[in-house]
Order: C-alpha cells, then sequence, then structure tokens
C-alpha cells in the first residue's frame, strides 16, 4: 500500500508543479492581479496554445492520478481479492 501512495504523491506533486510553473507563466495577468487562475491570454503562438493545453493536463493528471492510486487501486485490489477468495 506504500507504494500506491507513492505513486500518487509523485503524480500529485510532479503534475502539480508544472501546472503551477505554467500557470504563473500563462494565467497570471499582472503581479497584483489573479495568481493561477486568471485567463490565458488569446494571443497566443501555437506553442503558446500547446503549453495551455499540458496546463490543463496537467491539472486533471494531479487529481485523478492520486485518486487513482489512493482509491481506484486499493479498491481493485479488495475486489479482486473478494472475487478470487483470497
Amino acid at each position: 500500500m506504500a507504494d500506491e501512495f507513492a505513486k500518487g504523491l509523485g503524480l500529485l506533486t510532479g503534475a502539480g508543479l508544472i501546472w503551477m510553473v505554467l500557470a504563473g507563466w500563462y494565467k497570471t495577468p499582472s503581479f497584483t492581479g489573479a495568481q493561477l487562475t486568471g485567463a490565458p491570454p488569446s494571443d497566443l503562438s501555437m506553442l503558446g496554445e500547446l503549453a495551455v493545453i499540458l496546463l490543463e493536463s496537467m491539472f486533471w493528471l494531479a487529481v485523478f492520478g492520486a485518486i487513482l492510486f489512493w482509491v481506484g487501486v486499493p479498491l481493485g485490489r479488495e475486489a479482486y481479492a473478494r472475487v478470487s477468495g483470497e
């Protein structure tokens, strides 16, 4: 069980760090404005658009990755143990 916790924590912190860096670059309009939650600029290049897509995907990877390893995998193993009779 400790390895699932470590994998979930790794996904949460790794993807969360990437999300925070990209959100700081693309979603912070000013120093005193909305921090990490503003709207991305509308005049982005192709690489900027890809970065915003990566930003959104890292957010959801952090959320669902941690839930998968902390809840989904233990529930799956418990269900398998009950079905197989172990």
